[in-house]
């Protein structure tokens, strides 16, 4: 396990369905919060990424449901790296509520791609010294 972050959520009433369950499709959200403010932590930004030719699509995203989040829960999204990243950069998350309760798990995988060539590419060492500092 690799640098952890910890990202606050409060989940808002247009996430919920019928049901007043979170409505599955916002866990890619709730993941995607918490993986840019882990690339911001490590001193990447997704912005600066793009503008020097680095893109990072996702090729795999998976979620374990063990208890239902509600419109008002505090969640607490920690994310960190399953290894160090070489073509691929694989994320791995928990969710609690209110930091005590265990929501839910999962990974999300992307690819280094060149923006230009939009072809795979190996991990910049410029990331990988950020991730090791």
């Amino acid at each position: 396990m690799l640098k952890p972050s910890q990202t606050t959520i409060e989940i808002r009433y247009a996430e919920t369905d019928q049901m007043g369950i979170v409505h599955h499709s916002n866990y890619a959200i709730y993941f995607e919060q918490a993986r840019v403010e882990w690339l911001r932590n490590a001193g990447m930004h997704y912005h600066e990424l793009e503008k020097e030719g680095v893109m990072l699509p996702l090729v795999n995203l998976n979620v374990n449901f063990k208890k239902p989040l509600y419109f008002g829960d505090t969640i607490y999204v920690k994310c960190y790296l399953e290894s160090l990243p070489n073509v691929k950069m694989k994320f791995l998350y928990d969710i609690k509520i209110n930091d005590e309760i265990v929501s839910s798990s999962g990974s999300t995988t992307h690819v280094f791609m060149n923006a230009e060539s939009r072809k795979p590419m190996r991990c910049p060492q410029s990331i990988l010294d950020l991730i090791a500092a």
